[in-house]
């Protein structure tokens, strides 16, 4: 029996292979891919939510005149949206 670590890594390695050389998998499976997972293009809720949020606050801080803090706020927000841009795009090259 593996660990829970030796397992990731051997899902990890089966993926690369997949990835790798197709042909000889599905050779070596009879044709049928066990493990394999597709990735997904989903974006990641959390981080959008979390960019809604501070941009909500940095609105609320503009209207209150606090301009400085506002700014930094909307910078803070628009890094979290070219995280979020970053990962999808990291995800659909894979």
């Amino acid at each position: 029996m593996l660990s829970r670590e030796d397992s990731r890594r051997l899902a990890e390695l089966e993926r690369s292979l997949w990835n790798d050389d197709p042909e000889f998998c599905l050779r070596m499976s009879d044709g049928a891919p066990t493990l394999r997972r597709r990735r997904t293009s989903r974006a990641p809720y959390s981080l959008i939510f979390t960019a809604v949020v501070i941009w909500l606050a940095a609105i609320v801080l503009g209207i209150l005149g606090w301009w400085p803090a506002a700014m930094v706020t909307a910078i803070c927000a628009t890094v979290v949206v070219a995280a979020v841009t970053y990962r999808m795009l990291r995800r659909t090259s894979s």
